[in-house]
């Protein structure tokens, strides 16, 4: 009787989970490069097909097959990587990617380490030295390092990446793109770093001045999705609150037989 008790609680589990995964893409509806999230679960055949002793989950978590603790295990989180709408800004410095590809970041965190990530979020500005840099303040990387151009003087960006003044082309953006973005993390809002076992190949994005490439979320589908789980979180709920009154009419009512 208990395991269906059980059961019901790893479902609530999962419903949390994802809804915190669909509340996280509605906050960033807005953000500029931000690509949205979806997750899996796993079902008793799926996880039996994989193996059928583990010992590694903790707490109360589901267990694998093999301790005969039946309910459903929170899956794997994986991104969206569709291309968003574009929106026009007129700002020279404001870029957008159409096709596949990241404009490639320095960043460092606040310990001062610095690693080299992507990003589609195209929202840079020029500092007063004239380095090209995010809205944080991270360098954007060309060919031949960090982007350093003449602040007063006007820029024309081209499709393939290149920034022109006066006429010369004073630096190429570095884009890059990956053989399979599975190897790829999602780090903070918009940042993506690589993990083990990652390749890159060359880039076949074009560079759109004037544009940002806003978050491929679909507030509608979200909200939809969002009562979805609701529903499904409501009705592990029931089952939790059945199993509730069973158990008390079991300790209250069989001593009096």
């Amino acid at each position: 009787m208990l395991k269906g008790l059980y059961t019901a609680y790893t479902g609530l589990r999962h419903e949390q989970h994802r809804m915190d995964i669909m509340t996280n893409n509605l906050a960033n509806s807005t953000t500029v490069g931000f690509k949205k999230e979806g997750s899996t679960s796993q079902s008793f055949d799926e996880i039996l097909a994989y193996r059928l002793k583990d010992t590694t989950d903790v707490g109360n978590l589901a267990k694998r097959i093999g301790y005969n603790t039946p309910g459903v295990k929170i899956g794997e989180t994986y991104t969206y990587f569709d291309q968003g709408p574009f929106q026009a800004t007129n700002n020279t410095y404001d870029l957008a990617l159409g096709g596949n590809g990241f404009f490639t970041i320095e960043f460092t965190n606040k310990a001062g380490e610095t690693k080299t990530m992507y990003t589609r979020a195209g929202d840079f500005t020029l500092t007063k030295d004239g380095y090209l840099v995010t809205k944080d303040g991270d360098y954007v990387l060309g060919t031949n390092g960090r982007i350093k151009l003449d602040p007063i003087a006007d820029a024309t960006v081209n499709k393939d990446g290149s920034i022109m003044q006066n006429g010369v082309t004073v630096a190429t953006l570095r884009l890059t793109d990956f053989t399979d973005y599975n190897y790829l993390e999602h780090y903070g809002e918009t940042y993506f770093i690589p993990v083990d076992g990652y390749t890159t190949k060359a880039a076949d994005a074009q560079v759109y001045s004037g544009y940002l490439e806003t978050a491929n979320v679909s507030v509608v589908t979200e909200m939809v999705n969002m009562i979805s789980i609701t529903r499904a979180y409501e009705s592990n709920q029931k089952i939790m609150q059945a199993y509730d009154e069973t158990l008390e009419q079991a300790a209250n009512q069989t001593g009096r037989l």
